[in-house]
């Protein structure tokens, strides 16, 4: 296979490979050694996490889904608007609670809630901060939480935190799953039973690893069947929406018209909008529950002008319609990179015999919505060889592994962006399928230990010893 990749994409693999060296045997000083026994747990496993520097590639990976915060688009509009204000403080100086409040920060906050349809905002330090403050401080003594099975980390981490009796998951989108969750918690507990607690029901509407989209609707309704008495609500967490879903990308609670069924909405900036920080919308109780009782806002600075101005400057674009173009473009280079894939003359004989499994794929002539994250499944490790494949053609995408997926659901993420060429899109169905076909062949060869071309290629360039110990370079 010719490759366009420099050192540099060599280096970096090579910097991961010899991450995965196993180092507590050789730690002397046992507090080392101790946390280094943790690491090497990963290691074992080849996924120890490195940090990465951007590179000057093509970007099949990060979430910057409109492309704003690397377009001149944005940059011109937060320029605008720090010129309007020369005299900025360039901190906040303090919490919320205490200096970190101004009439601009409050101005913003409205200008968001009625950009969403909204009572109310409060706009936090990043989405993380914002699901840890709202599980940990929401849900009451005796309350139940139904959340689904891929919810994000931070609402665990909130709800590790929180007075729910009763936490519980449902099978992932599945609404037959959820309504049986619903009425079993509403058998077993006397006071929801009676309407004198509530059921919390924490879903996604674009999850992040699988691009999949919640049937909120139908959820709904559900919810309504089951507890008649309408002691639940929804908390509606938005990330991968805002900017991309609806029109002028207000989310998928306003596209639906379900604003007021809705009684908590997180919606972030640092994806599609090309800023930081996020904003939970919600009502007036609710933000006032927040500020009192949420100790990652209370006890957190607040937001700098700079970053407000970010985010203000990027909401104007969205109300502007001045972000329409991209988002339309978006859909357009993820239906090209469907058909692209699914015309190409090895995608059957590839997905028939396992080596690579594209849920999305399925019917996806028939969706007016297309999610810009893409799961290319792959066996356990594959995805590897599948990334490393990827980028030595300078397509940034990376192999996402179990914890933060699914036992069994090892893939490489594909997120598109507004800024891809046509080119681009075709080239990397392409490349997906170039890869998965030798891995057909190896398959069929029964030379299955064998490494993929690009693997060995790697592994020869920089002198290595793989660290899957069941490959071998010929």
């Amino acid at each position: 296979m010719t490759t366009t990749a420099d050192e540099s994409v060599f280096t970096q693999i090579a910097q991961w490979n010899q991450a995965q060296e196993l180092r507590a045997p050789k730690m002397k000083d046992v507090f080392y050694r101790n946390l280094e026994e943790a690491l090497d747990m990963r290691r074992s496993q080849h996924n120890l996490i490195t940090l990465r520097k951007r590179k000057d590639n093509i970007d099949f990976s990060s979430n910057d889904f409109l492309s704003l915060a690397t377009s001149g688009q944005l940059r011109e509009a937060f320029l605008e608007e720090l010129h309007r204000y020369p005299n900025f403080t360039v901190g906040s100086t303090g919490s919320r609670l205490l200096d970190g409040n101004s009439d601009y920060f409050e101005d913003l906050e409205d200008e968001i809630a009625a950009f969403h349809g909204a009572e109310r905002s409060l706009i936090v330090n990043s989405g993380f901060e914002g699901n840890s403050a709202i599980f940990s401080s929401i849900p009451r003594p005796g309350d139940a939480i139904v959340f689904d099975e891929l919810v994000h980390a931070s609402a665990h981490e909130g709800m590790s935190r929180c007075m729910a009796k009763v936490k519980v998951s449902f099978s992932h989108n599945c609404v037959d799953s959820f309504r049986e969750v619903l009425e079993m918690v509403h058998e077993s507990e006397p006071l929801i039973q009676r309407g004198q607690r509530v059921v919390l029901i924490a879903v996604e509407t674009v999850y992040s690893m699988d691009g999949d989209v919640c049937p909120l609707k139908e959820m709904v309704e559900a919810a309504k069947e089951v507890l008649p008495k309408g002691n639940f609500q929804f908390i509606v967490d938005e990330a991968h929406a805002t900017g991309v879903v609806g029109d002028k990308g207000v989310g998928l609670v306003s596209a639906l018209g379900l604003q007021r069924e809705i009684a908590i909405r997180l919606h972030t900036f640092s994806k599609a909008l090309g800023a930081s920080g996020a904003a939970v919308l919600c009502n007036d109780t609710i933000r006032t529950m927040l500020v009192n009782h949420a100790r990652p806002i209370c006890f957190t600075t607040a937001a700098s002008f700079p970053t407000l101005a970010a985010i203000k400057a990027a909401y104007r674009l969205l109300a502007d319609g001045k972000t329409e173009p991209s988002r339309m473009r978006l859909q357009e280079h993820i239906r090209l990179f469907y058909k692209s894939i699914t015309d190409n003359q090895h995608y059957k004989d590839v997905r028939d015999a396992g080596i690579i499994d594209i849920p999305l794929a399925e019917e996806w002539e028939a969706q007016p919505f297309l999610s810009h994250i893409v799961a290319v499944l792959t066996e356990p490790r594959h995805n590897y060889f599948l990334s490393i494949h990827l980028q030595l053609l300078r397509f940034w995408a990376f192999p996402v592994d179990p914890p933060a997926v699914p036992k069994g659901t090892n893939r490489v993420r594909i997120a598109f962006h507004a800024s891809l060429t046509e080119e681009q899109v075709v080239g990397l169905a392409s490349a997906i399928c170039e890869w998965a076909k030798e891995m057909l062949d190896i398959k069929k060869s029964g030379k299955e230990g064998a490494l993929p071309t690009a693997a060995q290629q790697v592994y020869k360039i920089t002198s290595l010893t793989p660290r899957f110990d069941q490959y071998s370079v010929e």
